[in-house]
C-alpha cells in the first residue's frame, strides 16, 4: 500500500495588523475582514463608495433628509461632493504599514489628503440608554451576559438610565470568554438584536433597539414626563381648580405643589401636608424613598407611607389631595377626614384626564 501524506493547505500570512494571522485557503483570518482565495489576500469586506452604492439602487441615508444638502451653512461636509470617513473602514490600525485608504482631491484649489485607518475593535463600547424610571442597580455596578461582566451601570441622565458596556477592559482586559462574551453581546445590540443581562445587586434586563426594556419580566410601558418637580411645572395649572395639594413621587425628586414655585405663582395656599426626605429648594424633596420598581422609580407600594402628620395648623377636613408618579402609571386620591387622616376616594373624572396626559 502506497505511503501517501496528507498535504496541509497552504496558508498565507495577512500583515493587516499586528495580528498577523496565518490564513488557510478559503478561510479568513480572526477580524473576518480578510481571506485567502487561491492564495492570495483579499479583503472580504469591500470598500462602499457612497455613490456607487446609490446608482446601483442599494438603500443609503441621505444627509438631509427633506432637503438637497444645500441647506448646510459649512463647506465640510456637501451631499454634491464625495465625503471620506472611517465609517466601516476595517481591522485594526496599521502599527507600521501605511493606511488602507488614502484618498485626495482638491478643495478650492489646495490638496487635500484624507487617510483613513481600521477602527481597532477591541478599543470599542457602547452606551446604553434605557427608558425606564424603575431601580435596575446601583451606578457602578457590574453589568454581566452569560456570567461575564461586560460593563456597569453609569449615573442616570434625563430620566432614563444608562449602561456603559465594552471597552478595552472587557474585550481584552479579561478572560478570553468575557472578550468573546461581550463582543457577542456589542454586536447583537448594534444590529437590533436582543440581549439579556443582569446587574449585580440590581434587575435582569432584556435590551433591545427600538424596543421597551424588560425589567425582571415586565415589559416597561410608560416612561417618565420628568422628575417630581418638572411634572408639577407642567400640570399645575391643570389642577388648582379640581385639588388642593399634589404630590409627585420620584426617586430624584419629589415634587409638593403648594410649597413649589409653580403654586406659588398660582396663589396655592398653605396646606399642611409634609413629606419624607430631604428638602432642596421650596417644593421639591430628594430621597423620599429607596431606589426600586415601585411609585416613581422608588421602593414604595403604599405613597401614604411618605406622609408625615399634617400640620393642624395649615390643614383641613375635607382637603384634597393627589398623589402621583412621574409616569402616570401609579396614582392615589385621598381628602382629610375629621382628625386630618387622609381617606382614600374614587378619582375624579377632571383629575384623571390630568393622570392620562401624564402618562401619554
Amino acid at each position: 500500500m502506497a505511503d501517501t501524506k496528507r498535504e496541509a493547505p497552504e496558508k498565507i500570512r495577512c500583515d493587516a495588523c499586528p495580528v498577523l494571522c496565518f490564513i488557510a485557503e478559503g478561510r479568513s483570518g480572526a477580524c473576518d475582514r480578510y481571506g485567502n482565495e487561491g492564495g492570495k489576500l483579499v479583503r472580504l469586506d469591500p470598500l462602499t463608495i457612497i455613490e456607487n452604492t446609490i446608482e446601483s439602487g442599494a438603500k443609503a441615508v441621505p444627509f438631509l433628509k427633506d432637503g438637497d444638502g444645500m441647506d448646510w451653512d459649512g463647506d465640510l461636509v456637501q451631499s454634491q461632493r464625495p465625503f471620506v470617513t472611517a465609517v466601516g473602514a476595517g481591522t485594526t490600525y496599521p502599527d507600521y504599514k501605511p493606511a488602507p485608504f488614502i484618498v485626495s482631491q482638491e478643495v478650492n484649489g489646495a490638496d487635500m489628503v484624507t487617510i483613513v485607518t481600521e477602527g481597532i475593535f477591541s478599543y470599542c463600547g457602547v452606551k446604553v440608554k434605557i427608558d425606564t424610571d424603575r431601580f435596575i442597580g446601583h451606578e457602578r455596578a457590574v453589568v454581566r451576559v452569560d456570567g461575564e461582566p461586560v460593563g456597569h451601570v453609569m449615573t442616570s441622565e434625563y430620566g432614563s438610565k444608562m449602561l456603559s458596556l465594552g471597552g478595552v477592559e472587557h474585550l481584552t482586559g479579561g478572560s478570553k470568554k468575557e472578550g468573546r462574551v461581550t463582543c457577542d453581546a456589542l454586536l447583537k445590540l448594534c444590529n437590533r438584536e436582543a440581549v439579556e443581562m443582569t446587574i449585580d445587586e440590581g434587575a435582569t434586563l432584556v435590551v433591545q433597539a427600538g424596543e421597551p426594556p424588560i425589567v425582571n419580566g415586565e415589559p416597561e410601558r410608560l416612561m417618565r414626563v420628568g422628575c417630581g418637580s418638572a411634572t408639577i411645572g407642567m400640570f399645575a395649572s391643570q389642577w388648582i381648580d379640581h385639588v388642593d395639594e399634589v404630590i409627585v413621587v420620584d426617586d430624584h425628586i419629589t415634587g409638593v405643589l403648594s410649597e413649589h414655585q409653580a403654586g406659588k405663582m398660582l396663589d396655592v395656599k398653605p396646606t399642611g401636608i409634609k413629606i419624607n426626605g430631604r428638602r432642596s429648594t421650596p417644593g421639591r424633596y430628594f430621597q423620599v424613598a429607596n431606589p426600586g420598581t415601585g411609585w416613581g422609580g422608588t421602593d414604595i407600594d403604599d405613597p401614604l407611607t411618605i406622609l408625615k402628620p399634617a400640620d393642624a395648623k395649615l390643614a383641613w377636613e375635607g382637603l384634597r389631595l393627589l398623589m402621583v408618579s412621574t409616569t402616570g402609571e401609579q396614582y392615589a386620591y385621598f381628602e382629610l377626614d375629621a382628625a386630618l387622616e387622609p381617606v382614600a376616594k374614587p378619582l375624579p373624572e377632571a383629575l384623571q384626564q390630568s393622570v392620562e396626559r401624564i402618562a401619554e
